[in-house]
């Protein structure tokens, strides 16, 4: 009991001390500086066409789709379809297929065999202008 007594004195001495060294000093307000960042400004180094640049994207998968067709059907019509239904298209027998890379138009093509297997040869790459023309849309 004694040491608690004696702990608990310390403690209101060492209270008081903190106290007196407050008033003494009197609190200095915050000094506002002017923040300074580092210049963002980057130098490019190599051109943006720069093979420098690119050959961080070679390795990029990238979905590429060929399509055949679309259309729009109602859903009790889409509900008949079964085993043996056929889709008309908007196509024509002979019409380019459409190349797109993600969902953007980039080529066209004629659908061809090979081994068996079914692949396209690119007839026309959709120019610059067109694809900017089709962000656009």
């Amino acid at each position: 009991m004694a040491d608690e007594t004696e702990t608990a004195q310390a403690t209101k001495e060492e209270m008081e001390a903190v106290r007196e060294a407050v008033k003494e000093s009197p609190a200095r307000a915050p000094q506002a500086k002017a923040a300074s960042f580092p210049n963002l400004e980057q130098k490019v180094v190599n051109p943006p066409s720069s093979p420098g640049n690119i050959s961080l994207l070679l390795d990029v998968p990238l979905k590429v789709s060929v399509q055949l067709g679309n259309t729009k059907m109602l859903i009790k019509d889409l509900l008949r379809l079964g085993p043996g239904s056929v889709l008309e298209l908007p196509k024509v027998a002979g019409d380019p297929m459409d190349i797109c890379i993600g969902e953007k138009l980039i080529a066209r093509g004629d659908i061809v065999v090979v081994n068996e297997m079914f692949g396209v040869r690119i007839t026309d790459i959709i120019s610059p202008t067109e694809r900017i023309e089709t962000l656009k849309q």
